[in-house]
């Protein structure tokens, strides 16, 4: 089950999870596991990665009743 759009926003500006670990400071593989949902980023650094990627942290972020 999907809860963050991360994997999604980077295909769709072209970016590669490597980049978003290298701009965070973060371990790749961290980066890896949010993307494909295993484990999910903080606030602060869902925040964070909205800042890098230029937008708003809620289009990170799938609406709970997209989840049920």
């Amino acid at each position: 089950m999907a809860m963050n759009r991360i994997k999604a926003v980077l295909a769709e500006k072209q970016l590669t999870s490597k980049w978003l670990a290298t701009e965070l400071g973060k371990a790749e593989n961290t980066v890896s596991r949010w993307c494909s949902n295993r484990v999910q980023p903080s606030l602060e650094v869902l925040s964070e990665i909205a800042k890098i990627l230029d937008m708003d942290v809620r289009d990170l972020i799938k609406p709970t009743q997209e989840i049920r």
